[in-house]
């Protein structure tokens, strides 16, 4: 298998995406759609025309393609032209595409539960993590790189290290998690990493961890058609049903942007059913208004 080329143009658009701060899987996808543009003109992106580009948009939306690539593409090159090749004029010539939204999937208590308790085995090291992820609103990748370390019982928080945008953050640490953390570690004694993987001196990986929810969620019975993320959908909404303002939802989450947290209103089913229609207050009047009235 031959290594491919590395070019000077694809090389200066690594640097720019280092010194923009941006993640390893982000400049990936970035790299993925520049070589998909290059295909599309067969000779190097950077001498691209408005014409063009606008060809190419009309080529993806002919191939079908869906609105979250047609964007992430899109994405990856308005940085392209407007960083790496100093052409900012070129991004007038590109559109993004609405994209529908759909609500998140949403557990049970009583399905989370059941899932959890389902963890496979041995000894409890998936049920420890998959606890953490719906306890603390974790991401797969936070809860994997967690160190032993992060678990703060005296100030009862965990620290989240470089999550998503490489931010850090606190989120809560309840007793009951607390506990079953200790069981974990008395168990399996772990050094560094929280969840060790093979060899230890790494994490388990998001995709291990993937594995264990599914498998849990299958002999729990439960048949949502859910991911291991469905599990910080569950921890906001839950904390949403139990009149949690949003915007410490929002800071335990990691959000950017309110609006982001905001979508957890819409499947809040316990807040949505709790809160009192205004058509109460006119039915109230109506009554009170046949009431006044002359017999």
């Amino acid at each position: 298998m031959t290594e491919e080329r590395t070019t000077p143009l694809r090389q200066r658009m690594v640097e720019d995406m280092r010194i923009r701060g941006m993640g390893e899987k982000a400049q990936k996808s970035h790299i993925r759609a520049i070589k998909d543009f290059a295909r599309f003109l067969n000779r190097s992106p950077d001498t691209a025309t408005p014409e063009e580009l606008r060809a190419y948009q009309l080529h993806m939306t002919d191939a079908g393609v869906t609105p979250s690539t047609f964007n992430t593409r899109i994405v990856a090159l308005r940085f392209f032209f407007g960083m790496t090749c100093g052409r900012e004029e070129m991004k007038r010539f590109m559109q993004f595409r609405p994209e529908p939204r759909r609500l998140p999937v949403v557990f049970s208590v009583e399905e989370v539960s059941d899932i959890l308790m389902a963890a496979p085995g041995p000894g409890l090291k998936y049920r420890a993590a998959l606890s953490i992820a719906y306890g603390a609103g974790l991401r797969a990748a936070e809860v994997c790189n967690l160190k032993v370390g992060d678990i703060d019982s005296d100030r009862m928080l965990i620290h989240v290290e470089q999550g998503k945008g490489k931010k850090d953050r606190k989120v809560m640490l309840s007793p009951s998690l607390l506990k079953l953390l200790r069981t974990y570690w008395r168990e399996a004694r772990p050094q560094g990493w929280l969840f060790p993987g093979k060899p230890r001196i790494n994490p388990i990986s998001p995709r291990q961890l993937s594995r264990a929810f599914h498998e849990a969620k299958t002999l729990a019975g439960v048949k949502k058609a859910a991911t291991l993320h469905t599990l910080r959908h569950s921890f906001a909404t839950h904390l949403l049903e139990a009149n949690t303002d949003v915007r410490v939802i929002q800071v335990l989450l990691g959000h950017a942007k309110l609006s982001t947290t905001a979508q957890y209103t819409h499947v809040a089913t316990k807040t949505i059913r709790s809160t009192v229609s205004p058509f109460e207050a006119l039915s109230k009047l109506h009554d009170e208004s046949v009431q006044r009235s002359p017999q």
